[in-house]
């Protein structure tokens, strides 16, 4: 089985979403058996982003000004803006073995093992909801993710709440869920800045893909 040894990391600081999103699918289309995996990690300006299976009954109940876009990832309606940090995932499940429900729990592992490394005494522990992707802490959603394959690959990713301006997520159904509360890592007392965080996570998806 051919697997390109290196997965590469690449910083990208604020990107507008629509370009971002036909960057990941261009590369995609392009990428061979031999192309090397990449971790695109960014922050995005202020987005709704609806997944195929959205249904827009859970989108804005009121206009915010904040544009609104259907993309092909799986899952429903989220929210992107400065102070989140996005990491997405062109990996190529096939080459590597993973099967996508196994990937899906990486991810979400990947930003518990995170969480649990920093969290102080008293924050309680961050887990998983069954039948709801993501990543949640006292029932309040910290991270969202939604992927897409295709011909064995994936892309988009995961997004981890750090030092945001929430209220953009009082105007949807988050993730499609009336009334789920969301939070961030700055509230849980957690002080690393979203830098820190972002390669913090990255590097610990990088080792879980090495050693799937």
């Amino acid at each position: 089985m051919l697997v390109a040894e290196k997965i590469l990391l690449k910083q990208f600081g604020t990107a507008e979403y629509q370009s971002t999103v036909e960057a990941m699918r261009e590369f995609t289309a392009r990428r061979t058996p031999a192309t090397p995996d990449e971790l695109w990690l960014l922050e995005h300006p202020p987005v709704y982003t609806l997944g195929l299976a959205a249904d827009v009954a859970h989108g804005p109940q009121h206009e915010n000004g904040i544009p609104v876009v259907q993309v092909e990832r799986g899952g429903e309606i989220t929210y992107h803006g400065p102070g989140q940090v996005v990491l997405y995932t062109l990996v190529d499940l096939a080459r590597r073995g993973i099967k996508v429900k196994q990937f899906v729990a990486l991810l979400e592992q990947s930003v518990i093992d995170l969480l649990g490394s920093l969290a102080e005494r008293g924050v309680e522990r961050a887990q998983r909801v069954a039948g709801a992707p993501g990543v949640y802490v006292g029932g309040a959603k910290i991270a969202a993710l939604g992927i897409r394959v295709s011909r064995g690959c994936t892309y988009h990713g995961l997004a981890l709440n750090v030092e945001m301006d929430l209220t953009p997520f009082s105007a949807i159904h988050p993730c499609g869920y009336p009334g789920l509360r969301v939070t961030q890592t700055r509230d849980l007392g957690i002080k690393e800045n979203l830098e820190v965080l972002g390669k913090k996570l990255a590097g610990i998806v990088i080792q879980r893909l090495e050693h799937a």
